[in-house]
């Protein structure tokens, strides 16, 4: 963390036009990446960023590109931005596909009826046109399929001078696949059937540390069923160290630790101690389940994207995500209602962070936290814990993360402007309150959502012009929808120029 920050610190100085910055809150308290988010906020160049930080993500972000096997995706706005228009998109696309994927197969149908039949001609014409389009949607997909010109497309796919047989053909509709990228993901499940007491953790006089170092002294704190807190504060601060006395690992200085009644802990270590180096994947599920079969072992840690020959892997040769990955696969088949959780997200994808914060929503026992991830604090936690170094302290603090910063704020602010009122200067000063502030950024922030909004419909708008006018070209489309999807067009034409002129507006 620290050779992350001085990192940071002599790159920002040498004034660069362009940053690239690859996972740059890795290792970073949540103090130092609030300080790299202001400083991004208010410089003026570009910059690149690689990060799983969603929350860091949506405070500095105003472009995501989304990588897939063999493409990407564009969204504008920030990640919350990201996560609704890709919703959306998802859903129009398989909407679409849908709907074309229903009209070949009316297509096929009327073919089946009629190859034989007085309008022998006009089936065979059908299906001709059939197999040239079912070989175009086979390989480019049907987005560019029906988003050009039959002119276009000719250049980009090889079709076979023969058309299909009936057979052949109502084969190769139905086999057609949803253009929808998805990535595999985690199948993640944590039971809690056994219930615990009220009261799970309590702290009298605690004093946590090392024989020969004082880290930190906590007030009497509780934390009872179904609660999930929050453990933050500055790398070195102690945060692990608490967990390993809680847990009966390590001695309190002073005081001590109160456990529950029928508590069922689950512990996952941020440098996952819990796992042998020299075990193969297989070998540490097996462990934990002795009554398994290999077979069941490989179809379970495929719930967790290990596949193929990856289960025969030892665990020195695993990546830090792919040791997360079995940490919790571990975790997962323990009954437990106590989560100690530290550093979870650690080295995981988006993808998988999502899974788990889903995951430990739904959870019915109690957890523990510790993690610079504030997005998922802000998901999950009902109270923050938070280590003060200079004070040696801990605080407990009963709401959200995001609570907990305004507060903080709003104290900053009052600090400042007593400070001010005890120079006797006599001078008005004249300076915002932080809520007065966040009211302006609000406004301002209300202002570039509503710009947002209307370039995403007026993209969609613009998407749906292009279905439509394919539809008209379509050699498909029949005589009486015709009417139908031009009186469609001109409407949605209309409703794009209305809004093109309220966005030349706004800019205005």
């Amino acid at each position: 963390g620290q050779r992350t920050r001085a990192f940071l610190a002599r790159l920002l100085l040498s004034d660069p036009d362009v940053l690239l910055l690859d996972e740059p809150t890795n290792h970073l308290d949540i103090r130092a990446v609030e300080w790299l988010e202001g400083y991004l906020n208010q410089w003026e160049g570009a910059a690149v960023i690689v990060s799983h930080d969603r929350y860091f993500l949506d405070k500095v972000s105003t472009v995501i590109l989304e990588m897939l096997p063999g493409a990407y995706e564009t969204y504008h706005g920030n990640y919350s931005a990201y996560l609704k228009q890709r919703e959306e998109r998802i859903a129009r696309r398989q909407e679409i596909f849908e709907s074309e994927k229903e009209k070949l197969l009316k297509e096929v149908e009327y073919i089946k009826k009629n190859i034989s039949g007085q309008n022998t001609l006009q089936a065979k014409g059908k299906l001709k046109r059939l197999s040239r389009v079912v070989q175009a949607v086979e390989q480019i997909g049907f987005e560019a399929a029906l988003n050009q010109k039959w002119s276009e497309t000719a250049e980009e796919v090889t079709v076979t001078t023969s058309y299909f047989g009936v057979e052949e053909a109502e084969r190769r509709v139905r086999a057609l696949r949803s253009p929808v990228r998805t990535l595999p993901h985690l199948h993640l499940r944590l039971g809690s059937e056994k219930r615990s007491g009220d009261l799970v953790i309590r702290t009298k006089d605690l004093q946590v540390g090392f024989p020969d170092k004082f880290l930190f002294k906590s007030p009497d704190i509780e934390l009872r069923r179904q609660d999930c807190a929050a453990l933050i504060g500055p790398n070195g601060a102690g945060k692990s160290t608490f967990l390993k006395t809680i847990l009966g690992q390590l001695e309190p200085l002073a005081g001590e630790v109160i456990l529950g009644s029928s508590l069922h802990i689950g512990y996952f270590a941020q440098a996952h101690e819990g796992l042998d180096p020299e075990k193969t994947l297989l070998q540490e599920i097996d462990s934990v389940r002795p009554n398994w079969l290999p077979g069941q072992i490989r179809d379970y840690l495929g719930k967790y994207l290990f596949s193929g020959d990856d289960v025969y892997k030892k665990v020195s040769m695993l990546s830090g995500g792919e040791r997360g990955r079995l940490a919790l696969a571990k975790l997962a088949l323990q009954d437990t209602n106590l989560l100690l959780l530290d550093e979870p997200t650690n080295h995981l994808d988006i993808p998988s962070q999502e899974v788990l914060e889903s995951v430990l929503e739904d959870y019915k026992g109690t957890i523990l936290l510790i993690t610079h991830d504030r997005y998922l604090v802000d998901a999950v936690a009902t109270q923050i814990w938070e280590i003060d170094t200079e004070e040696a302290h801990l605080t407990a603090f009963k709401g959200t993360y995001s609570e907990l910063r305004a507060e903080r704020e709003q104290r900053e602010y009052e600090a400042f402007m007593e400070a001010n009122r005890s120079k006797g200067t006599g001078q008005k000063l004249k300076v915002e309150s932080p809520k007065t502030k966040v009211g302006a950024k609000k406004e301002e922030r209300r202002k570039i959502a509503q710009l947002q909004e209307l370039e995403n419909h007026i993209a969609e708008l613009e998407s749906t012009l292009a279905n439509l006018g394919t539809q008209l070209e379509s050699p498909f489309v029949k005589p009486d929808e015709v009417v139908k999807i031009g009186k469609e067009y001109n409407r949605v034409q209309a409703e794009m120029d209305e809004k093109l002129a309220e966005w030349e507006r706004m800019q205005g």
